[in-house]
């Protein structure tokens, strides 16, 4: 199990890494781009939730993040101890939902950007304990999508 809080650590440190390094060197709205028309890093704020919604609620992610955080830790020790492929996700979003809620406690906003652009559309711009979050739940889908085949299987088998 302590795999999974290192990873988390880990997740945390890099992120809280970067967006310091956004937050010393570039000014807010200063983009520099990576590959032109497709991802750029630029120094932006989101004082609310996903895609800037919830702007300002700053009480509402409190409790939301202390109650996931405690949810993320629960199951970690309750399903991590003898599954490590829900720990690693876990310990990956734990890691995600620390850092942006570190962003939140210090600052009163996040501190994004990644900034990728699809054709003419323009992704909301994120940070690595959004991609931590998103890339936790994508395991967790694929590890419970092969969990139900697996079982549908074994019934099947059994029949």
């Amino acid at each position: 199990m302590f795999i999974y809080y290192l990873l988390a650590l880990v997740v945390i440190i890099a992120d809280q890494l970067t967006k310091w390094l956004i937050a010393a060197y570039m000014e807010i709205g200063e983009t520099i781009p990576i590959i032109e028309d497709v991802i750029h890093i630029t120094s932006h704020r989101n004082a609310g939730a996903a895609f800037g919604i919830l702007q300002g609620q700053m009480w509402l992610f409190y409790i939301v993040t202390i109650i996931v955080t405690v949810g993320i830790v629960y199951f970690i020790k309750k399903m991590g101890r003898t599954d490590k492929w829900i720990g690693i996700p876990l310990g990956i979003l734990l890691g995600g939902t620390i850092g942006n809620f570190i962003d939140r406690m210090l600052y009163g906003e996040v501190i994004d950007f990644v900034d990728v652009y699809i054709g003419t559309y323009s992704f909301p711009i994120f940070n690595v304990a959004d991609s931590a979050l998103t890339v936790g739940v994508i395991l967790l889908i694929i590890k419970l999508f092969i969990d139900e085949r697996r079982e549908k299987k074994e019934k099947a088998n059994e029949s």
